[in-house]
């Protein structure tokens, strides 16, 4: 499922002015990525791909190769644990360094692609991204349930949205646009610590049902701006696996994969446990036209009730350049 992102105003008139932090993203999905294949993908304002050798790992190249500028992605290919450049044949391991060129003598001291550092997480191919080159200095924590055959295969949604990943992730402490936007009853109060590039919040919630009232909670967990897990618990538990990643300054490609426990072995289907995830995704498809189109106000006029968007803010200044 895809949105479209709708007409907005520019930029600079929405006077946005973040650049891309830094951190691990999500630039496919590792099933969507199988071995043999050369996947052309914008990201941080820069072209890449993301491949998949035949033993199994992932990497991702800048799009270009270092010989004469060749696109990878038309006309290259993956042989065995190798990228082949369809230019000249120059070949690269995974590592960027070029291995072997079938017309020359010997290989230029200086012949490597450009690569990401990247790992595989929940069902994910994440890179690593730093504006100033710094090597990783965080992880992205495993999900159990992920790879746990008693859980359901993904549901999957995505959105590319016109506006920068933080104004995105405010929306979770934003306690009173729930009601307004979204039209729950109640307006969830949340609890927040943090760890360094990470983040736990969990907000209690009770839900009306014919039966009564059923308490549950929203717990969710984040490593840095690009990923968190997040689990609904109460009527039916479903964990969301959201990932955010910058296409550049001003966009971000969304995706969400809900994953809920199987019944009796099979693959929950409708009823409850489909409800809750088509709430979801209305509740996200009516905050994208307000993300693409609201101007991001550095010093906002705050009050009592708005929830901790200011300790927010504070906790992703780390994940800028500027932090060093």
């Amino acid at each position: 499922m895809g949105v479209s992102p709708s007409e907005s105003v520019a930029a600079v008139d929405r006077g946005v002015g973040l650049p891309i932090p830094n951190g691990w993203y999500a630039v496919g999905v590792s099933d969507e990525v199988p071995p043999g294949a050369l996947v052309s993908v914008r990201y941080f304002g820069r072209e890449w791909v993301v491949f998949r050798t035949e033993s199994g790992q992932a990497a991702v190249f800048a799009a270009h190769c270092p010989h004469l500028g060749a696109h990878f992605a038309y006309g290259g290919s993956v042989a065995g644990e190798i990228l082949r450049c369809p230019f000249h044949g120059w070949e690269f391991a995974t590592s960027g360094e070029c291995r072997a060129i079938p017309y020359a003598k010997r290989i230029p001291p200086n012949a490597r692609a450009d690569t990401l550092p990247t790992v595989e997480r929940n069902g994910f191919i994440f890179a690593w991204w730093d504006d100033g080159g710094r090597e990783p200095w965080y992880e992205i924590r495993e999900v159990p349930e992920a790879v746990d055959p008693n859980w359901s295969s993904p549901d999957r949604y995505e959105w590319t949205v016109r506006a920068h990943g933080q104004e995105l992730g405010e929306n979770g402490v934003d306690s009173a646009h729930f009601f307004h936007v979204h039209g729950t009853q109640n307006i969830p109060l949340t609890e927040a610590t943090e760890d360094g590039a990470y983040r736990h919040a969990f907000s209690p919630i009770e839900m009306k049902t014919p039966r009564g009232a059923v308490k549950g909670g929203i717990d969710s967990r984040q490593s840095g701006l690009g990923f968190a897990a997040t689990r609904f618990t109460g009527i039916c538990e479903t964990l969301e696996l959201a990932v955010t990643t910058p296409i550049d300054a001003d966009r971000v490609h969304v995706r969400y994969a809900f994953i809920q426990p199987r019944i009796d072995g099979k693959e929950p289907v409708g009823g409850v446990a489909g409800a809750i995830i088509k709430d979801i995704v209305k509740q996200m498809n009516e905050d994208v036209p307000i993300w693409e189109n609201k101007s991001y106000l550095p010093r906002p006029t705050l009050c009592d009730g708005d929830g901790p968007i200011a300790d927010f803010r504070r906790w992703c200044e780390q994940f800028y350049p500027q932090a060093g």
